[in-house]
């Protein structure tokens, strides 16, 4: 058992948790091989290469700040060139890790590396062209990173395909297979004579997320459907999107069936709901997730949260209208809290009630009173430090990323006013000295 191959059994078991991991600290060593000819390049978004007597198969590429790094460590194995390349979804961590490989071919007069993804993947390019200054934004507001930039340009496939497809590298058989569930465009890639699955980011080590609050419309139905699919396969060695691996067909059958079983419960709950006839409100504050799930080493919700899964549920079959008559139309939020304000007494009486209201632990109604005093009276101090205050209290409370990353931003805005600097200093500041992924 390889060393990394010890540290997943060991987070597996609960021995260890995905720190480590987390930290970047594993590429120290370059490409870890799992098993003979199975190489992992443990990044952000993981990459996995399978020479072949054609030259190599590489399931999923990484992103841009580590493509020279990929390349390196690449080479540092062996000399063959990229054969093929197939991009588990378009999401940026998966796809940015062809370039120096293109280069290589063209210094050397190889045959270009054949990249193939699904055949929504080019339209996702596209629209990410078309929205970039949205994706930078919301993506410094979800990671904390107020110097990330959205790419404008991506190695597009040069082959797609629509269902399923079946490849042949060297001796090496690969079926490929569309699913949708983080994205429409997502691809699994079952090697069934050395019981490989490789399973993009249908299984993460976290929760499951498709209830990404700043992203476009997710699937967890179908999700579902994958993994039950993927579960009765009989893989012995899961290569997950992000993570470690999994060995063992029955810890995979389990890993699989159990993040199912998460995803079809915060399903059905909330579409009996809706057909009950439910607002939104009531469905988020009804639906719950199995508790003995959640307590699962790789269902916990520290990148997306049960209540965000079920809003994306509602706004799947739902559309955006939640139930309440007065959202239909609502008026300008700063004209509706002003009208609060003058109610209770000012702004200043607002931030004074989300203090009150935190102080007690009621904090999802401090940070709306938070937010009423700011939108209330915009260049008050003491409101604006009442919100500060509020969210950074919130942020240190919240569990998934999504939510810390929302929580930090508002606090950021509020500090940046009283100290006469910007939010992205705020940020830097904010996220100094934290333990973050080493690109």
């Amino acid at each position: 058992m390889t060393d990394l191959l010890d540290y997943a059994d060991k987070v597996w078991r609960g021995e260890a948790d995905t720190r480590v991991y987390h930290t970047g600290a594993l590429r120290k060593d370059g490409l870890h091989e799992l098993a003979e000819g199975v190489w992992m390049w443990p990044a952000f978004g993981n990459v996995f290469l399978f020479p072949t007597a054609d030259g190599l198969f590489c399931f999923d590429t990484g992103e841009r700040r580590t493509a020279k790094d990929l390349f390196g460590a690449t080479r540092a194995r062996t000399d063959a060139p990229l054969h093929t390349a197939v991009y588990s979804h378009g999401h940026i961590d998966h796809v940015f890790g062809v370039g120096p490989f293109d280069t290589e071919a063209e210094e050397r007069g190889w045959r270009r590396p054949s990249v193939l993804a699904h055949e929504n993947t080019p339209p996702r390019f596209e629209r990410y062209e078309r929205t970039r200054g949205y994706n930078t934004v919301i993506n410094q507001r979800q990671f904390q990173s107020p110097g990330f930039r959205w790419p404008d340009r991506y190695r597009h496939p040069d082959l797609t395909y629509r269902d399923t497809t079946t490849l042949r590298i060297g001796d090496l058989d690969v079926q490929l297979k569309h699913g949708r569930g983080e994205t429409d465009d997502a691809t699994i890639a079952w090697l069934p004579d050395r019981k490989i699955l490789c399973c993009g980011d249908f299984f993460i080590w976290s929760s499951p997320n498709p209830g990404n609050p700043q992203k476009v419309q997710r699937y967890a139905a179908e999700w579902a459907q994958a993994l039950r699919w993927m579960a009765g396969l009989g893989a012995e060695l899961l290569l997950p999107g992000h993570g470690v691996p999994i060995v063992g067909a029955d810890r995979i059958r389990t890993a699989l069936s159990d993040t199912a079983e998460f995803l079809e419960t915060l399903h059905d709950q909330t579409v009996d709901a809706m057909n009950a006839g439910a607002t939104l409100d009531e469905v988020v504050h009804g639906v719950t997730a199995p508790a003995e799930l959640l307590a699962k080493p790789y269902l916990k919700p520290s990148y997306d949260e049960p209540e965000f899964v079920v809003r994306n549920v509602w706004r799947l079959y739902g559309g955006w209208y939640d139930g309440d008559p007065a959202n239909l139309k609502p008026a300008r939020r700063a004209d509706l809290s002003r009208e609060l304000a003058d109610l209770s007494g000012g702004s200043d009486r607002l931030a004074a009630r989300a203090r009150e209201l935190l102080a007690a632990g009621q904090h999802r109604l401090a940070g709306h009173f938070a937010q009423l005093a700011v939108d209330a009276a915009p260049d008050d101090e003491t409101a604006h430090t009442a919100r500060a205050e509020v969210f950074t209290a919130l942020e240190k409370a919240a569990t998934s990323t999504m939510a810390k990353g929302v929580y930090a931003w508002a606090a950021a805005e509020s500090q940046a006013v009283l100290d006469g600097t910007d939010r992205a200093e705020q940020l830097r500041t904010r996220t100094a000295g934290r333990t973050r992924w080493a690109f």
